[in-house]
């Protein structure tokens, strides 16, 4: 108890002094800002990608939606850690470590958006390049005709641009076809490249009947993408659902022991330690939840 009481007084006074040395400045603004700088040095380059093209796309939270998400979060375990415990001081505390959990929650959902995005992207280049390629019947033309035509948005884009110069630059399509295998390994991605290659290097006076078999499994894949995407979105709101009721499984308990005598076993020590294990554990499956559902968009 006496460390508690001891974070909290060392919270206020950094909290005074940050105020004091600001000079007036809004402290809100002021935590954001330093935040924000500390996230700016030490933030994986390849997210802070990620997270401007969600803000490109517009899928970024605004400051309301992340204000009322931070409130529900607070609540929501100050509510439920009470009615474990009946312990103010633990409430807070647990309430804190839900807050804390947003940025991870953030960052998996902008790695999804992210993952959706680029997937949308490849659909529209293996597409439209075997709709050039049937015209141009050349796969560096094809490649050309899609980056000129600005279907294609970054990073993508850029790197068809990079294809088109590496197969200037050697003569060949392997090195432009290796690059893009590497950088998005998708199904369709590799299959489209290979038969390129064995239209390019064996030569073939009908590839038409190919490339429209090669349309019509790249439209099935979509197709099928789409419609796990539906089943997942289902599925992660029954999930969440599943998750809340695990954490108020605590109430049917005191409703069979009654509250007088759950609150005398609250007295024991490993009775305390058992219900912070389930809060742990509950709280672990639900991210781990989180995790697959953002992670594993079902691109392939």
């Amino acid at each position: 108890m006496n460390f508690i009481i001891f974070v909290l007084i060392a919270f206020i006074v950094i909290f005074i002094m940050a105020y004091r040395n600001n000079n007036g400045e809004n402290v809100y603004k002021y935590i954001a800002k330093q935040a924000g700088s500390i996230y700016d040095r030490y933030a994986p380059y390849s997210y802070k990608e990620v997270r401007q093209k969600v803000k490109d796309l517009g899928q970024e939270y605004t400051k309301k939606q992340y204000t009322l998400q931070i409130t529900i979060f607070a609540l929501g375990a100050a509510v439920i850690t009470y009615l474990y415990f009946y312990n103010l001081i633990i409430s807070i505390i647990y309430a804190a470590l839900a807050v804390i959990i947003i940025p991870y929650l953030t960052y998996l959902r902008c790695k999804r958006i992210y993952s959706e995005y680029i997937f949308e992207q490849i659909q529209v280049y293996t597409t439209n390049t075997i709709m050039e390629f049937a015209t141009t019947q050349s796969f560096v033309k094809a490649l050309e005709g899609v980056y000129e035509s600005g279907v294609l948005e970054d990073p993508v884009r850029s790197d068809v641009k990079m294809m088109i110069d590496l197969a200037y630059e050697n003569g060949t399509i392997e090195d432009s076809v290796r690059f893009m295998n590497k950088k998005y390994d998708y199904f369709i991605v590799r299959n489209m490249h290979q038969l390129f290659i064995q239209i390019t290097n064996e030569g073939s006076k009908n590839s038409s009947d190919a490339l429209e078999n090669m349309s019509l499994d790249i439209d099935m894949l979509v197709e099928n993408v789409y419609r796990d995407r539906m089943d997942r979105s289902q599925f992660h709101k029954k999930f969440l659902q599943f998750g809340i009721i695990l954490y108020l499984m605590v109430m049917l308990v005191q409703y069979l022991l009654g509250s007088e005598q759950y609150i005398k076993l609250l007295e024991n020590n490993y009775v305390q330690l058992l219900l912070h294990g389930i809060l742990i554990i509950n709280t672990g499956f639900l991210l781990s939840g989180e995790k697959y559902y953002n992670e594993n968009v079902g691109a392939e």
